[in-house]
């Protein structure tokens, strides 16, 4: 009878080893955390710098591949916690069975528990398979432990995030606002242009849709040339361009989106207040508010190419700067989540942070062309 409860506890204690052979969510969290760390670092040592502009754009940047890698490590988390107490409470009644009984053998006279029923030979067969089973019952039950202790690590590393969270989201905060203070006080930017008031208004009020406006910026007379500006060579970038946001790609080029709309571009998916960066050295054709599309960034990248950006919430630059690779150019809207307000969302698994969308647009020739074949992220 001993040797079937031991058999029993073991066949329950085996649903909650595999899941020990799992990455490390802690492990990521606290990585997570650290690039937090390595983002303030950036940001104190971004006063010292030649490129004040980029070194906080790079600091911004920062910021958020250590939240958005702090939001995974704690969604993480907490499905990891909850699947080992899933187990637990699938198997508590069971477990608790099997132990009260364990517990009142232990508790019995040791010679009571040398005799069998059938006698020597039957004491002798069953102190055998006692043998064969107590070591994997051992192992079992270390794995038990573990995920046990796991559990309590988790919730600790729960509970400490959440001023690490606060720290972080301060100090992102507080990067945006020195990027466009030091944006607003540059001016060793090139420029190629100056703005054309009067043909670029008529553009824009004659213009019914973005691609009449794209095609139609193309020819719009400019107030004259300052500076010639050499540029590498935008198709040799073909394939490698960074992403201009840290989001996730939501409907791809001519994908119809829920109501049967089709856009000749990529529709991505940000984080509230999410930096949006130039891929390429780009000169701005245009930068304000146009037709439906909230706030749009105009880039041209290379002679007959236009990068549009539209649904920024704040824009950065003046018409006919020449920005570098990586420059900033806006900021997305939203409000964005407080600490508690990002725990709650990890322990729901929700994909609700991503709340604001950008809307990526490249043209040649006044042609919409497929971002697929020119953005990493695009590659299979």
């Amino acid at each position: 009878m001993r040797a079937l409860l031991l058999a029993g506890v073991l066949w329950a204690t085996q649903a909650v080893a595999p899941a020990a052979a799992q990455s490390d969510p802690a492990e990521n969290a606290r990585a997570a955390m650290e690039a937090l760390d390595t983002a303030a670092l950036k940001l104190r040592e971004a006063e010292k710098s030649r490129d004040r502009v980029a070194a906080l754009t790079e600091t911004v940047q920062a910021y958020e591949t250590g939240l958005a890698a702090m939001r995974e490590g704690l969604r993480r988390a907490t499905i990891r916690e909850a699947s080992i107490r899933g187990v637990f409470e699938a198997e508590s009644g069971r477990l608790a069975q099997l132990l009260a009984v364990l517990q009142r053998i232990e508790a019995a006279p040791e010679p009571s528990l040398l005799l069998h029923p059938d006698g020597p030979t039957g004491t002798a067969r069953s102190g055998m398979i006692l043998s064969d089973v107590a070591p994997a019952l051992q192992k079992e039950a270390m794995a038990l432990k573990s995920a046990l202790q796991e559990v309590a690590v988790l919730r600790a590393l729960q509970e400490s995030a959440v001023g690490v969270l606060e720290e972080g989201l301060t100090g992102a905060q507080e990067a945006r606002t020195r990027l466009s203070q030091a944006i607003s006080d540059r001016t060793d930017l090139p420029r190629r242009f100056t703005a054309n008031p009067e043909a670029m208004q008529t553009l824009i009020t004659s213009s019914e849709t973005l691609e009449a406006f794209a095609s139609g910026l193309m020819t719009v007379e400019l107030d004259g040339v300052e500076e010639v500006i050499s540029a590498p060579d935008f198709t040799a970038a073909r394939g490698d361009l960074d992403m201009p946001v840290l989001g996730t790609v939501l409907r791809r080029f001519d994908q119809a989106d829920a109501a049967g709309i089709r856009r000749p571009g990529w529709v991505i998916a940000t984080r509230p207040k999410a930096i949006v960066t130039t891929p390429w050295p780009a000169t701005i054709r245009y930068l304000g508010p146009l037709l439906d599309y909230g706030n749009v960034m105009v880039l041209e990248p290379g002679e007959g190419y236009l990068l549009v950006l539209a649904g920024l919430d704040q824009l950065y630059g003046q018409l006919g700067e020449v920005l570098p690779k990586g420059g900033a150019v806006g900021l997305m809207g939203g409000a964005e989540l407080d600490s508690q307000a990002i725990l709650m969302s990890s322990a729901q698994a929700s994909g609700a942070e991503r709340s604001e969308t950008l809307y990526m647009e490249l043209r040649w020739n006044s042609e919409p062309v497929d971002p697929k074949g020119w953005f990493a992220a695009g590659k299979d």
